[in-house]
């Protein structure tokens, strides 16, 4: 299995790796799809994931928390988005050891280099996880849903997304409504999704609330929330 890395030599690993795999000609295309935000190594996914794999293997069951947070933060801080998708994909692989103080992280990070892809990954791989296994955070929760950093609401709208029967209605609906009115696409984008997801465990209940506060929510939010009706 091979020395445990410290954080930095396993950022540097897998930069190494990454860094042999850039590959110009897609760089340019993904940085443009990202409204040319970040610079690229054109990785698609499935090749950055296949990349990292060896790397995640190696590190599996052997990392607390504070050594998470420390790699995160390093990826983070590097430049090309692949490096913020490998954080959020080393969150997900080590998920289970991290506790519910590790919600700070995600805070600290969604506002860093912020747009729609870094933050779901975010909140699918860290944020949804801990509110799940820990349920006090929801509290945290109710919080971002009221914060002015409209990403970190967001994350806090979408956080439930694949809870199904487990969702709590009453915070997705409330979250909704107290961000009926903003102005922002990725908000009103959000509450509409976040709304048709749950329509799949009890459509009449999303249907029911939606067309009772038709008036509040925008029509880009009506339409997504009642995309499949």
């Amino acid at each position: 299995m091979g020395e445990m890395p410290s954080p930095a030599q396993f950022v540097a690993e897998v930069g190494e790796a990454l860094e042999a795999a850039r590959n110009p000609l897609k760089a340019g295309p993904m940085a443009k799809y990202m409204k040319n935000h970040f610079p690229f190594l054109g990785l698609p996914r499935p090749l950055l994931e296949t990349t990292l794999r060896p790397m995640l293997v190696r590190v599996r069951g052997r990392v607390d928390a504070a050594w998470l947070e420390q790699s995160s933060r390093l990826l983070w801080g590097l430049d090309e988005r692949e490096y913020q998708y490998a954080a959020a994909l080393l969150l997900w692989a080590e998920r289970k050891v991290l506790r519910a103080e590790n919600l700070r992280l995600a805070e600290e990070l969604i506002p860093q280099k912020s747009w729609w892809d870094s933050v779901d990954d975010l909140s699918s791989n860290l944020v949804s996880p801990l509110v799940r296994r820990f349920p006090e955070l929801r509290l945290e929760m109710d919080r971002w849903s009221r914060h002015p950093n409209f990403w970190l609401r967001r994350s806090a709208i979408i956080h439930q997304l694949g809870y199904r029967a487990e969702t709590d209605a009453e915070r997705l609906f409330d979250y909704a409504l107290h961000n009926a009115a903003d102005q922002e696409f990725f908000i009103r984008k959000a509450i509409g999704w976040a709304l048709r997801e749950y329509a799949k465990v009890d459509a009449g209940l999303v249907y029911a609330f939606v067309d009772h506060h038709r008036g509040r929510f925008s029509a880009l939010t009506v339409r997504e929330a009642l995309k499949h009706r």
